[in-house]
């Protein structure tokens, strides 16, 4: 346990009732899980705000509250109450003091950008594994703590979360972290309360952006750049248009990585690998590391993640033939992850959910020369429909085939969310078919396979759920592929 003084030290705040010598028992942001003496914070969220919940925390044993401005409470309780300018900032110091700032015996890595961030920690936990090291993740699929495997609902977690996963990390004996740092998460505070060791940019492309997320694209940039106010080194793609907005007002020592620009570490000699019907990449690094690389996923922007991550672990003093070796052996879940169904033809799944990234995973396939690239996809519902048209017409004009099948539908009408995609594929010539049901669409690709294609199914990635009407049905396309190969058989 901790005083409330303790935890808040950091930061400014004004006790409005009560004092600051409480004794706390946890820290909590979801009324429905409070427990007796803790802390209780008003979390200002887009559906709904936690201040309103404020008295039923209290009855419900809550011994203090955090809050942004005044909350009714019932009469004659005894409560601390707490006033911060941001809950969410103050959470997340509060959230590091009461698990005892685990991030200060780790180092810790925080890698933020449009696209790269999850196949990025992927490789530098790789890398750094073969060279020794204990290596915590936090990312958009998952959580690893040594053996411990837990499943990821954001991306960036709330800080307490983060802060929890440190300490079991720490006491674990893990002596690094590489994390996922979305903008969202910087945006709401969540990777408060400790400094990177390193941050990275990769890249900026418009993404999300709309209701709930950023109002435009200057504040998805600008929240993208405090994580070079949080980190005290920075390492960034200097090929991105964007990367010297991101850094403009950074606060960190700065180091440069590209292919196109004079990089501090640059990849030359690039060429294409197809094996087998396996793609992959050759590359060389230079500059601030000499080095001969393969990789077993292919495109352009494979070799930037490859790069992203020796700019990384090149600082932890691991040596090439470690770094060689991981990078060869190293897939992602979801992330141009090849399954293979034939010796005559590729099949893929990729995450690709939204226009820039579908139309840059089809330009990689197309430079290994397909007989045909055929792009099966749907689109997520509740969400902006510009990102139906622009994703149907996409793939109208760079596949030569596309299916068109359902995605996570949510409260939408599948066929609905169908149509919008056809709408897009309309100012194209392009080739489709819509199949509904998505083991019926995969079943589809692959028994309409042809020699030298190269099949895609874009869109769930690493996803092993469809979500319709609120409910999280289970769907892995790795085991509709399993069940489609034994009926085809």
């Amino acid at each position: 346990m901790a005083s409330i003084g303790e935890l808040l030290k950091e930061i400014s705040y004004e006790c409005v009732c009560g004092t600051v010598e409480q004794e706390i028992t946890d820290v909590i942001y979801d009324s429905r899980k409070v427990t007796e003496g803790c802390l209780f914070v008003c979390i200002p969220g887009a559906k709904a705000d936690g201040h309103q919940y404020a008295a039923a925390a209290v009855e419900a044993g809550a011994a203090a509250l955090l809050v942004e401005h005044e909350v009714e409470l019932p009469d004659g309780c005894d409560v601390t109450v707490i006033r911060v300018e941001d809950t969410c900032y103050a959470m997340a110091f509060a959230s590091a003091a009461y698990f005892g700032h685990p991030a200060e015996q780790m180092k810790i890595i925080g890698i933020t950008g449009t696209k790269g961030k999850t196949t990025t920690t992927y490789l530098v936990k790789s890398i750094l594994e073969q060279a020794g090291r204990k290596v915590g993740l936090i990312g958009t699929i998952e959580i690893i703590i040594g053996d411990t495997h837990i499943h990821a609902e954001n991306t960036t977690p709330q800080s307490y979360l983060i802060q929890k996963y440190f300490r079991m990390m720490a006491d674990a004996g893990c002596d690094t972290v590489v994390m996922e740092v979305s903008s969202q998460g910087l945006m709401l505070h969540r990777t408060q309360g400790f400094v990177f060791d390193f941050g990275i940019f990769t890249n900026l492309e418009p993404d999300h952006i709309g209701e709930n997320e950023h109002k435009d694209f200057d504040d998805y940039l600008h929240c993208k750049s405090l994580l070079f106010r949080q980190c005290r080194v920075g390492i960034v793609n200097r090929d991105d248009s964007h990367w010297e907005a991101v850094t403009k007002d950074c606060t960190c020592q700065l180091e440069t990585y590209g292919i196109d620009t004079a990089a501090d570490l640059r990849a030359e000699n690039i060429t294409f690998l197809n094996e087998g019907g396996s793609l992959g990449m050759c590359f060389t690094a230079s500059g601030l590391t000499e080095l001969s690389v393969k990789t077993a996923s292919p495109g352009k922007f494979n070799v930037y993640n490859a790069l992203t991550a020796i700019a990384i672990c090149r600082h932890f003093g691991v040596d090439g033939a470690q770094i060689q070796r991981a990078l060869a052996a190293a897939k992602v879940k979801g992330r141009t992850e090849m399954v293979r169904v034939s010796d005559e033809f590729t099949l893929m799944i990729d995450y690709a959910h939204n226009a820039m990234a579908l139309k840059s995973l089809l330009e990689t396939l197309r430079a290994y020369n397909p007989h045909r690239l055929v792009c099966l996809f749907g689109c997520g519902g509740n969400r902006a429909k510009s990102r139906r048209y622009e994703m149907g017409e996409v793939s109208g004009r760079m596949a030569d085939l596309t299916i068109i099948t359902s995605d996570n539908p949510r409260t939408e009408e599948p066929q609905a969310i169908i149509d919008d995609i056809k709408t897009g594929i309309a100012k194209t010539d392009g080739r489709y078919v819509e199949i509904c049901d998505r083991k019926e669409a995969i079943a589809y690709a692959i028994a309409h396979g042809e020699p030298g294609d190269i099949i895609v199914l874009a869109g769930k990635g690493h996803e092993d759920y469809q979500e319709i009407n609120g409910v999280k049905y289970p769907m892995d396309e790795r085991v509709l592929i399993r069940e489609i190969l034994e009926e085809q058989a």
